[in-house]
């Protein structure tokens, strides 16, 4: 199997990113990718996984139909990932789809199978809490759009994570592959990035996923460029590094089998006391990048 997908290896049908549970060899996690033309749309259906719907960069129209009505959400969007947050719609399982942008775009459909049907729903930019993560060289932001205990999905978790070049994020290396009730839960996970480029010239960073003893003994240790994807059934996650010069956005994606929709880690434990370091340093102050708007 393999866990890292460089940009153009993920391709399925009219997305530029199409990670379904069958081609991770998961049960639950997905992620997809659409770019549209200016006057572009794009129908699916939604099937047994419920979706959230934000745009990377540009703005688009939602709509959503089923046995219980119909629903049409606009989105604001914005510039790309480094320049705002972004309002977001919620589409259940079960549904009909559509998304439509006037003046084109990037959309992420982040996407988890299900067995609850929640309503259609709205989500405001100025509702995402930003979260400054980790101090020092280890200092990210957090934006916790579709994030547990943030905004009610059946099993979908989804956040967005901003590091500022040459900072290491996804650290202390963590896990989610086992259940361990009230110290941590299993979620299987996805990693899409994007790179603030310098004059033109792209960016990049690094990735290490290490063997935990569970599960497939995912070992990665990946260049990663824009657009490309690393897959994570299980094992120590991270660090993930942005080189100096270059802020780096990835795009978490989780589900899994637990009863409770809840993010537990544990740390590596050769790894663990670096938490320890955090109040003696201050935040990067690079950081935050942007807030969440004003709610009006």
């Amino acid at each position: 199997m393999t866990y890292h997908l460089p940009a153009g290896k993920a391709l399925g049908g009219p997305y530029v990113v199409d990670i379904t549970p069958e081609k991770a060899g998961w049960g639950y996690s997905s992620l997809r990718v659409l770019e549209l033309p200016p006057g572009g749309s794009h129908t699916f259906d939604t099937g047994d996984s419920e979706w959230i719907v934000i745009p990377l960069s540009g703005g688009c129209t939602v709509a959503a139909a089923d046995d219980f009505g119909h629903d049409t959400f606009q989105l604001t969007g914005r510039d790309s990932v480094f320049t705002s947050v972004s309002d977001f719609a919620y589409v259940p399982r079960d549904a009909r789809a559509t998304v439509m942008s006037a003046g084109g775009g990037r959309f992420a459909l982040n996407g988890a199978r299900c067995t609850r049907r929640l309503p259609a729903r709205y989500g405001p930019a100025s509702a995402v809490p930003v979260e400054l993560r980790g101090t020092g060289n280890s200092s990210r932001q957090v934006n916790n759009f579709g994030a547990a205990g943030v905004f009610e999905c059946d099993k979908l978790i989804a956040v967005e994570v901003l590091t500022p070049g040459g900072n290491w994020s996804s650290f202390p290396p963590h896990k989610h592959d086992e259940d361990r009730p009230g110290e941590e839960s299993v979620l299987e996970e996805v990693y899409y990035f994007e790179f603030a480029d310098h004059e033109g010239i792209p960016g990049l960073g690094y990735q290490r996923v290490s063997p935990s003893g569970q599960g497939r003994g995912t070992d990665v240790l990946a260049e990663v460029r824009g657009g490309d994807v690393v897959l994570i059934p299980d094992g120590w996650h991270g660090p993930s590094m942005a080189v100096p010069g270059h802020h780096m956005y990835y795009l978490n994606v989780m589900a899994g089998p637990e009863p409770d929709r809840t993010w537990l880690i544990g740390d590596h434990p050769d790894h663990a006391w670096v938490r320890d370091t955090w109040p003696e340093q201050p935040v990067d102050p690079r950081l935050p990048l942007y807030t969440a708007p004003e709610k009006s």
